[in-house]
């Protein structure tokens, strides 16, 4: 009991260090501008410190530089950042038309623009969740520097003979050949305080995208050299973090969200499909394509037959984007209209009109009943995962009604029928492919509790050999801010949590308003909600700074994928097949058009 009251505590002081690290970055932000090592920028980074994030791992070693936590922000971070003194936060201000190159982060789609060698400019479209991010990465990534820094020179100011070489390196040019390699290797394993083979993985990890990265010897250079300039030389070469007012006064207001739903709402009425049954799918832009088209135009690229997964495998190859372009071209012209994003949002869309899908040419694993396909000619939208908040916004916004020109004030009713979401999750219990089922969203650090009726089940994903989880899962404020006490307490404690991850409950959220206050959509509407796992943050190693999924994740992910396409395709329901005992929502709008 007592060891109970002990962790207890412990739980309740890191959910106490998010809720203020959240307090400090908004005071920031409406602030506009702060010194990473101001008294402010300090409160931020000492509030990271106590909460102790497990994706960052040694972060509060003194001595010891955390590689894995570095490699994991530099891919979400735009390239040179490291060399830059200047970080200026901004909205959609312009930039696109300019002649600045956009630097988009390896696993962020946000553009971003190196101003000068001292500035670099990250474009902010899709909420505060991107700006909370961002601010979280750049805050552990300067506490990584203050350790280059102490590491690299002695209480003098005086630089060792490891960093006197790595300056070399760097600044003159001597990179390391074949033979030279290893002493490079060894100098900087001192500065990091890591082993020499630590410091060659995290070398060999950033390599495998150079386009995206400078390598991990410009990265410890450039981070130690404006950390000891910015300490020798305080309020002449301070680093700043800054938001440029057009961000601060747009923030929030569903800009970008608006513009997006509004394109896919304007294609589907001059398409004519506007009044067909619609079912939305939230995932990847490659998993239905590959579902519903791979198998029949590829069949003749391949002497032995193939199945989704393999084909899938074959398609993620670098070398076959002919491939992929036949897929492509396939798929166009059998149903599928692609809508690049335009709005700002990141988040492109694929329409396919299941009517003109060849059923008979369709994979063994996806199952159809032709008579509801050819009756109700079902329409699938699918929409790119969203980041965060911004799963509100684009939900919210897309399934409010479709305003036309037609008469004033008119509007029509968006047919939605079912709404499936599919994601990469953190899991509590299990390890990386394992499946996880919610039926409920808890959304940390607030008293939002989104409970839903999941069509999914366990038995849905009994072919899979691996753990199926099922339960309520939190939706984190930051993936980057899990605390091993925080997700012990929701794993162990009545919640009974089985995973973590970002937009659930903001996807409910907008879902519940619709159905339930705004009347909108249907109460009836179908919901699938299913989860892959991409790390286990309590597993030492586990956690997503170890590096991607690579091909473990496609069994998952094509698994889920098809079991929500047979869902839509062939409906076990007769009621729901046939439309029967659907309740019409009882609009707010007066002259609104139902085509439910």
């Amino acid at each position: 009991m007592k060891t109970e009251n002990i962790a207890l505590t412990k739980a309740q002081e890191s959910r106490n260090a998010i809720e203020r690290l959240y307090i400090e970055m908004r005071h920031l932000f409406n602030r506009g501008v702060y010194k990473p090592s101001g008294i402010t920028g300090n409160e931020v980074r000492a509030s990271l410190r106590t909460l102790s994030p497990e994706i960052y791992g040694s972060m509060n070693d003194p001595r010891k530089v955390e590689l894995n936590g570095i490699v994991y922000v530099m891919d979400r971070l735009p390239k040179g950042i490291e060399e830059c003194s200047f970080i200026k936060f901004t909205s959609e201000e312009g930039f696109e038309e300019s002649n600045f190159e956009p630097i988009i982060p390896l696993k962020r789609r946000r553009n971003c623009y190196r101003i000068d060698k001292k500035q670099v400019n990250i474009e902010v479209t899709r909420g505060r969740s991107e700006i909370y991010d961002a601010l979280t990465h750049l805050t552990f990534l300067f506490n990584e520097a203050e350790k280059i820094r102490k590491n690299a020179y002695d209480e003098d100011g005086k630089a060792s003979r490891e960093w006197n070489e790595l300056e070399k390196i760097v600044i003159e040019g001597n990179h390391p050949t074949e033979q030279t390699i290893d002493k490079a290797f060894t100098y900087l394993s001192t500065i990091l305080g890591r082993t020499f083979e630590e410091t060659k993985q995290a070398y060999h990890r950033l390599a495998e995208n150079p386009g995206h990265n400078n390598g991990l010897f410009n990265i410890v250079y450039w981070l130690g050299k404006l950390a000891s300039t910015e300490n020798s030389e305080r309020d002449i070469h301070d680093r700043e973090i800054s938001f440029t007012p057009t961000l601060r006064e747009r923030i929030g207001r569903h800009i970008h969200g608006e513009r997006w739903a509004a394109n896919i709402k304007k294609t589907l009425l001059e398409a004519g499909l506007i009044d067909r049954p619609i079912h939305i799918i939230s995932a990847n832009l490659h998993s239905v394509i590959n579902c519903l088209y791979a198998y029949p135009a590829l069949k003749e690229s391949f002497e032995e037959s193939k199945n989704i997964e393999q084909l899938a495998t074959e398609l993620s190859k670098e070398e076959n984007d002919h491939l992929r372009d036949i897929v492509d071209k396939y798929a166009r012209s059998h149903g599928m209209i692609f809508l690049p994003d335009s709005s700002g949002t990141n988040l492109s869309v694929q329409i396919i009109d299941t009517s003109k899908l060849i059923v008979s040419k369709l994979p063994p694993e996806i199952h159809c009943d032709k008579e509801f396909i050819r009756e109700k000619r079902p329409i699938i939208v699918v929409m790119d995962y969203a980041f965060g908040e911004q799963a509100y916004e684009t939900m919210d916004e897309l399934l409010k009604p479709l305003t036309t020109d037609e008469e004033p004030g008119s509007s029509i009713l968006m047919p939605i029928e079912s709404i499936s979401i599919m994601g990469k999750a953190g899991i509590l219990e299990g390890g990386k492919g394992d499946i996880m089922i919610p039926t409920a969203h808890v959304f940390e650090g607030t008293a939002d509790n989104y409970p839903f009726q999941n069509e999914f089940s366990k038995e849905d994903f009994a072919e899979m050999e691996c753990c199926v989880c099922v339960g309520p899962m939190i939706t984190v404020l930051g993936t980057s801010l899990q605390n091993r006490d925080v997700l012990s307490y929701f794993k162990n404690s009545s919640w009974q949590a089985i995973g973590l991850e970002m937009e659930g409950a903001h996807y409910q959220k907008a879902i519940q308003a619709e159905t339930m206050i705004r009347k909108n959509i249907s109460q009836d509407i179908v919901l699938r909600y299913a989860y892959y796992a991409s790390d286990n943050p309590l597993e030492t190693g586990s956690t997503l700074a170890s590096g991607s999924l690579g091909l473990i994740g496609i069994k998952p992910t094509y698994l889920i994928t098809r079991q929500i396409l047979n869902k839509i395709l062939k409906p076990k329901n007769s009621q729901i097949s046939e439309g029967k005992n659907k309740k019409k929502p009882e609009s707010v709008h007066h002259n609104e058009k139902s085509v439910l």
